[in-house]
């Protein structure tokens, strides 16, 4: 149950399902995955710094947004929030060149990595509040940004 300011309740069930995407009955999280390349693509892909400084923004705000939110909910990591899937998206794809084939397999590397948990990723899910929430996803992304590198380093 929502408690206090409804501006501020209605403006953290709103940012942790990335405007609803999140209370979708089919795959939210990789709709917040989806919106999150689409973001990239259409606007930060144009801005590194501004890329950066959102991954920075959104993990910190998300952090307590999500650990709100969780109380809210009343379950642990509910799918209603999305915003963790939105991050990981974003820190997959950062310091990209423009390829539209870097995109794709981000994409793919990130949810699979996200889905299948391997670790530490699994270990840091179960961490309570907002931090198990966030933080599995950022190492999600950062995994799947180390494997684009990678390829980037082989295949360029």
């Amino acid at each position: 149950m929502r408690k206090g300011n409804s501006l501020l309740s209605a403006a953290l069930k709103i940012s942790s399902s990335v405007f609803f995407i999140g209370y979708s009955p089919f795959f939210p999280g990789t709709l917040a995955s989806l919106a999150a390349a689409f973001l990239y693509i259409t606007l930060l892909r144009f801005y590194p710094a501004a890329h950066l400084i959102s991954v920075l923004a959104i993990t910190a705000g998300g952090l307590w947004i999500s650990d709100r939110e969780e109380k809210v909910l009343g379950k642990k990591d509910a799918s209603q929030i999305v915003i963790d899937d939105f991050n990981g998206m974003l820190i997959s794809l950062l310091f990209l060149p423009h390829r539209p084939a870097l995109w794709l397999i981000g994409f793919a590397v990130f949810r699979l990595a996200d889905i299948t948990k391997p670790y530490p990723i699994r270990k840091i899910e179960k961490l309570k509040g907002g931090l198990g929430i966030m933080l599995d996803d950022v190492i999600a992304g950062a995994y799947a940004s180390i494997v684009l590198q990678l390829f980037l380093r082989i295949y360029a």
